[in-house]
């Protein structure tokens, strides 16, 4: 809408839905949609829904030239492998197995979690208990059939539900339809989120304060980061932003786009999202006394600084068979190898995570899958790298209502059909790809220094042995772990209803011990020992490949991506083994400083991080890159604005003309804070189109980024405030920028002018006609107004009792409503 010199209003863009919240038309009207940067056309390849039946039968018809295939069927929910691999691992008792696979096979019931932050909170819940759950209730009372919904029990104040409909009783209930449109519009302003049910109870372990800076290692697609973003401004005091952050990150470009598009509808200035590897995740640390030639830099602080955090939520990839229940296609995939080639990069993923997390913090480590050499084998190999610097938390006192079971001590490990019990069964069946960390003990049970001696001494017998699988562990030596994993936290499927999650919290206690055989002479022959490590394995996969050709008793392709990720593993594990001592005290610092220094220049990586072979980044250099070693004592060179490929440069916004203007022309108070607080996309002012807002934790996190050369590669950032107007009405204005509608509701309060209150009659004609005359106002007052607002943006607040309807409509022209 707007308003021009002959006296009317005009609504331009006329796309009103009934029935819900004006603030809805915020988030789905205003800010120039088209011009997003998180495209639809990126979410596409959305997974099957593999539990609903095709409409038509192709062999049903004789007719059809393909009546001869067979007819479609919905996917096998059994699978011998799995029966046998868990109950062989006890992670429920015989008694149960069958309520177990029972519950498994039955579809996934949907939740979702009200939104606390929204100002239609109460209304929503009171919504849900009073009107759809009394009424579902009555309805399944008289027919038998319906379940009525009803609020997760373990879920803090009544903000999660849980619903079990399916489709054709939704088609043939009025209330149960009712309530789906119902959950489909708040859902899509934001009042809502969807998310499985274990998926919320990570977070509530995190204990966030508002306050905290919160990392989210492998975020996407975002449900967990909504939920921590909730939290933090939640417990923020009224009309003021929170003081802490979460920074969101995720390997894959085209899930951050989905992260992107879930958070949007938070509306917050408090969220980073960045594009790297879990494992490899900058530390944003700058050492002192880094040269070039005589002069000492002057960019860099004198003093080390690195980017730590309060908090870190480590939702590593996983097998995913706790999601069998969402995700009926992983019974036909799934092998009881798919665990152990994911084990290595867990342990990196967490030991990462633990590097950048501040002394006396909490990370939670957490998996949707069921398998012990993903969870509990990948704490204990956490505890004991860490020693008494980290602890595993006791938290059985916190959510009592949610049933949880404790983690397994002991466990075994399956290859290519056989169980191993310790690593000493390992070298008896001459199995490769297995680490000593993998088992309860962890012991590796092999001398070094005659180990090849060991292998050349294996005989023919035990050989032959290794090659037939072997079912049965009567005759192994079975282990059991003396850490206290029973701290950790099992949710099976049968207990409440819900999907298989495994949690567990650990604390930092003090800083990280550095690992005396991980010296500094191992990262400088490094980068050799990876080359004649992927040549040595890439010859044994190679042989092992050729070796299941032609025997597909078992799962020929399965066994085949097995061995050849072995490689990849075992790449990855000497790569990263540097991770391990990414934050020492300040004096180890300073004597690996220099070394830190020479893997940056060899490939761009962040300080303390060793070279990654398989590294996907835009800024890593060949493998044959050959470093002169007088240049190891050059001072790290800053990377230019813009460096990550295909990532629009992050600047701060310092053009004091145009942010004069902003703050005239809408009387923004002086107690706001504009200056400094604002960045671009775009190192062009004159064609920058977009102006976003940051938080102030968000400004020091980028300045740290700035001073250390943008280690991060940021892909979203901020809160979208203003918009340049595009139309030739608008371009006359005494102001360029229009109000966007996502950075309305945290600006609004601090506005004095181009602010009109509006009756409830009034504000209606505004909806309902595309143009209105100030005559035509029912309000003379209101009108007279409206007609001595100048050119430009406005906001038009609708006021009906203590309640305050906002509603921010799109211009492209003069007025903004």
């Amino acid at each position: 809408m707007f308003y021009d010199k002959q006296s009317h209003f005009h609504l331009l863009s006329q796309n009103l839905r009934g029935g819900h919240h004006p603030t809805e038309e915020v988030a789905e009207t205003m800010g120039g949609r088209r011009g997003s940067r998180t495209q639809r056309k990126h979410f596409k390849q959305s997974r099957e829904n593999v539990w609903k039946r095709p409409r038509t039968d192709s062999s049903a018809n004789p007719d059809n030239p393909n009546s001869d295939k067979p007819a479609w069927q919905p996917f096998a929910t059994q699978n011998p492998s799995f029966d046998e691999y868990y109950k062989e691992q006890g992670i429920v008792s015989p008694e149960e197995w069958d309520a177990f696979i029972e519950m498994l096979r039955k579809p996934l019931p949907a939740a979702f979690r009200i939104n606390s932050t929204s100002q239609f909170c109460e209304d929503i819940r009171s919504q849900l208990e009073n009107d759809f759950m009394k009424s579902l209730q009555a309805e399944a009372i008289e027919g038998g059939d319906l379940e009525p919904i009803k609020p997760l029990p373990w879920y803090p104040d009544n903000l999660a539900w849980q619903s079990n409909y399916s489709r054709m009783q939704i088609r043939k209930n009025q209330t149960l339809e009712r309530f789906h449109e119902f959950l489909k519009l708040e859902t899509e302003v934001g009042n809502i989120s969807r998310q499985e049910a274990v998926s919320m109870v990570p977070p509530l372990f995190l204990d966030v304060h508002p306050d905290q800076f919160v990392l989210d290692m492998c975020a996407a697609p975002g449900s967990k980061t909504f939920q921590l973003l909730e939290i933090i401004h939640h417990s923020a005091k009224g009309g003021s932003l929170p003081d802490g952050m979460v920074l969101a990150n995720d390997l894959d470009v085209q899930r951050c786009n989905l992260l992107i598009h879930q958070t949007k509808r938070m509306c917050t200035a408090n969220l980073i999202v960045t594009n790297h590897e879990g494992q490899h995740f900058p530390g944003c640390r700058s050492h002192k006394n880094i040269s070039n030639g005589s002069e000492i830099t002057t960019k860099l602080e004198q003093s080390t600084t690195q980017l730590l955090f309060d908090r870190v939520l480590c939702d590593v990839p996983c097998s995913g068979d706790g999601t069998l229940r969402k995700a009926p296609d992983i019974w036909r995939k799934w092998n009881g190898g798919m665990g152990n080639g994911l084990h290595c990069l867990q342990i990196h993923i967490a030991m990462r995570g633990l590097s950048l997390l501040k002394v006396g913090g909490r990370m939670v480590y957490s998996t949707c899958s069921m398998n012990p050499v993903e969870n509990e084998a990948v704490v204990s190999e956490i505890l004991r790298r860490c020693g008494v610097s980290v602890e595993l938390v006791d938290v059985s006192d916190e959510l009592p209502q949610l049933i949880r079971r404790p983690g397994l001590t002991k466990w075994k490990v399956r290859d290519k059909g056989v169980w191993l019990a310790s690593y000493k069964d390992v070298l008896k069946f001459c199995r490769n790809g297995i680490a000593p960390s993998m088992f309860p003990s962890g012991k590796n049970y092999v001398d070094l220094t005659d180990n090849n001696q060991k292998s050349e001494n294996v005989n023919s017998e035990d050989r032959a042995q290794s090659d037939d699988p072997v079912s049965s562990t009567d005759n192994l030596e079975e282990e059991v772990s003396d850490l206290p994993l029973e701290r950790c936290m099992r949710i099976m499927p049968h207990d409440q209803n819900t999907g298989a999650f495994f949690i567990a919290v650990l604390r930092k206690v003090s800083h990280l011990p550095a690992i005396q055989d991980k010296s500094v002479s191992s990262r400088g022959n490094l980068s050799t020992r990876n080359d004649e490590l992927h040549e040595k394995l890439s010859d044994q996969a190679t042989v092992e490949i050729n070796g299941l050709e032609g025997n597909s008793a078992d799962g020929t392709d399965e066994k085949i991506s097995e061995v050849a990720s072995e490689a990849d593993e075992k790449i990855s594990e000497v790569a990263s083994e540097v991770d391990e001592i990414s934050e020492v005290t300040s004096e180890a610092d300073e004597k690996i400083s220099v070394v830190a220094l020479k893997a940056d220049l060899v490939d761009g990586g962040p300080d303390g991080v060793a070279p990654d072979t398989n590294s996907s980044e835009a800024g890593q250099a060949p493998d044959d890159k050959k470093i002169d070693s007088a240049k190891a004592g050059e001072k790290r060179k800053l990377q230019i604005q813009g460096k990550w490929r295909g990532v629009d440069p992050v600047v701060f916004f310092k053009d004091e003309a145009i942010i004069n203007s902003i703050k005239t022309f809408y009387g923004i108070d002086e107690s706001f804070p504009l200056s400094g607080h604002l960045v671009t996309r775009n190192n062009e002012t004159n064609h920058m189109k977009r102006i976003y807002y940051v938080s102030k934790s968000v400004k020091d996190v980028l300045e740290v980024n700035f001073r250390v050369g943008q280690q991060l590669k940021i892909t979203s950032v901020g809160l979208k405030m203003f918009e340049r107007q595009s139309s030739r009405e608008g371009s006359s204005a005494p102001c360029s920028f229009r109000i966007s509608s996502e950075g309305l509701p945290v600006i609004l309060p601090y506005v004095t002018k181009q602010i009109l209150y509006a009756s409830s009659a009034d504000f209606k004609h505004l909806l309902q006609y595309k143009t209105i005359k100030f005559a035509d106002f029912v309000d003379s007052e209101f009108g007279q107004k409206a007609a001595n607002l100048m050119l430009g943006c406005c906001v038009i607040v609708l006021r009906e009792g203590e309640l305050l309807h906002l509603i921010c409509r799109a211009c492209q022209n003069d007025l903004c409503t």
